[in-house]
């Protein structure tokens, strides 16, 4: 199913920058342009082709690696968004193993211990995170940790230190919703008959909890951090641009006020891929987690 979402995402992708409005042609010469050096430039760039011929031209270019040149610096649109993906990439792997190293303790233990002041703790942090914006959080922690105390810098991504404000504000929400499902999954499988039975045989309860729950409470929570990851991709533009990262998503937001779509279907695209490609990773993990699903192929 990779290639069937991935052909749909394209197609989207390319109908919304057809029909929004503005002319990149206009932006990228200027009001004062003469008609006839529009009509140059359009011709240049294809974009007097009709909607059909263009877009088929879209796909065959993609498919071979070409994703059109940037319409404002006139360079490749692959070199563009690969000199910029590497930043989104890890600040989205930063931000997910934050975010299982913190939601899946705080799940186990919110489901072992439930009704507990710790239980209560846990649930109204995954309610916080899930209810306040990446980027309000992101503008927070400026005014407090960079302008009041002066601890961190505010902006940039070259340094460690330059790392931490962006994790937490793009890990936080994910960091609750997977501490939510962890909770949910243990708690249904902790009252199971086999867990009744592990303990009967007289198993330590770390054994038990790890070994025997845990393990089969992942299959959800795996899947739910795959799709976070690929959430925390898409969601890197407004992080990027409050603490001023040079990655993909500061250069799309830029790029939709240009009215570079090239850019953007270039970037949009490489998003797609690697949610994808993330989302499959999960499904041949699920193999290595349950033995019973790795049972069904031998």
């Amino acid at each position: 199913m990779l290639i069937p979402v991935l052909l749909g995402v394209m197609f989207v992708v390319f109908v919304l920058g057809y029909f929004s409005p503005g002319d990149p042609v206009r932006a990228m010469l200027g009001e004062a342009a003469q008609p006839e050096d529009i009509e140059r430039l359009r011709a240049e760039l294809g974009l007097d082709d009709p909607f059909f011929v263009r877009y088929f031209n879209f796909i065959i270019n993609a498919v071979q690696g070409d994703f059109g040149v940037s319409y404002n610096t006139q360079r490749p649109v692959f070199t563009e968004v690969f000199a910029r993906f590497p930043n989104t990439m890890q600040l989205a792997a930063m931000g997910i193993v934050v975010a299982i190293i913190v939601g899946i303790p705080l799940g186990i233990i919110s489901a072992v211990r439930q009704y507990t002041a710790f239980d209560f703790g846990a649930t109204f942090f995954g309610l916080l995170g899930v209810s306040i914006p990446n980027f309000w959080l992101g503008l927070m922690m400026i005014v407090l940790f960079a302008v009041t105390l002066r601890w961190l810098p505010a902006t940039g991504f070259d340094e460690p230190l330059q790392w931490i404000m962006p994790t937490i504000a793009i890990a936080t929400s994910s960091s609750a919703i997977i501490m939510r499902m962890t909770r949910s999954s243990m708690l249904e499988c902790v009252r199971q008959d086999y867990i009744r039975t592990a303990r009967a045989k007289g198993q330590k309860e770390s054994v038990v909890i790890f070994r025997h729950a845990l393990r089969n409470a992942l299959i959800p929570v795996a899947t739910t951090a795959g799709l976070q990851f690929g959430f925390l991709l898409g969601g890197a533009v407004l992080t990027e641009t409050i603490f001023a990262i040079p990655g993909l998503g500061r250069m799309l937001v830029s790029a939709i006020f240009d009215r570079d779509f090239a850019i953007v279907r270039g970037g949009v695209l490489l998003i797609a891929v690697a949610f994808t490609v993330v989302n499959l990773a999960v499904d041949v993990l699920y193999a290595f987690i349950d033995p019973r699903i790795r049972s069904q192929y031998k």
